[in-house]
């Protein structure tokens, strides 16, 4: 499914979030977004999501106005992992990911063998076989991230959206699910910190600041050591890569 925003601005009284921010996924293409805290990450993937209402311009699924869709057609179509998970779900494992398949299911219908074997499959997928039973409020933050990413992938989404993924997560398990998301055939747009492994695994990448876009396109094309100490403020050495992509090495603070 491709996934466009197009001249989309977020205000909160005075606040400029978000000032005609245009983005385009194409079908099954991982894109970061990149740039500083408060540069307008979270605040995009919200809109994206239908979370929050653009003050202008329009959210696109596959040419469509997302805001003109049912509701629950756009909740079985696009997907989202926060940031943050709650602390206190006293809830099994296997009751989170079946929070997944709600839109797939007739309002009030329990859940069937259907259901229950895919969340059985996506826990294996995510490493997390036999975890059925497990309560949330026993998980580590780490685990809790896994355990949310498998939930939206039970939601058979057509787009995900992510929002710092990787924080939590161990390093092997940040290359693992890397690695995931760069081979699934559904459109991905992830909110990264690591410029490393945006420019590794991101087939593009929209890079921002202050709310505005400040470049998109390949990373070998957007990370360029110019640009990364424009925005971030630091010396990068850049390495191309095949197909576009790149490796970032962070040098040091830029001198003022």
């Amino acid at each position: 499914m491709r996934l466009e925003a197009r001249d989309v601005d977020r205000r909160i009284r005075d606040a400029v979030l978000l000032a005609a921010v245009t983005l385009e996924a194409p079908p099954g293409s991982t894109v970061g977004l990149l740039g500083p805290n408060g540069s307008g990450k979270s605040t995009l993937l919200r809109v994206l999501a239908g979370l929050d209402r653009p003050d202008g311009g329009r959210v696109l699924l596959d040419g469509e106005n997302r805001d003109s869709l049912p509701r629950r057609a756009v909740a079985r179509r696009i997907a989202m992992v926060s940031q943050h998970t709650p602390d206190d779900a006293d809830m099994s494992v296997a009751d989170v990911l079946l929070l997944g398949r709600i839109p797939h299911r007739p309002l009030l219908a329990s859940p069937d063998a259907d259901d229950l074997r895919r969340v059985s499959e996506a826990l294996t997928a995510a490493g997390l076989a036999g975890w059925e039973d497990r309560r949330w409020a026993s998980l580590s933050g780490g685990e809790r991230q896994r355990v949310a990413i498998a939930r939206a992938l039970v939601q058979e989404p057509e787009v995900l959206l992510l929002d710092e993924p990787t924080n939590h997560l161990d390093i092997r398990h940040r290359f693992q699910l890397l690695n995931d998301l760069a081979r699934t055939p559904i459109t991905v747009v992830a909110a990264l910190h690591d410029l490393d492994l945006a420019g590794q695994y991101c087939d593009q990448v929209v890079l921002l600041a202050r709310g505005g876009v400040v470049a998109a396109g390949a990373p070998v094309d957007v990370l360029t050591p110019a640009r990364i100490e424009q925005v971030f403020g630091v010396t990068a050495e850049v390495t191309p890569e095949p197909a576009g992509r790149v490796r970032i090495l962070l040098r040091a603070a830029a001198r003022p």
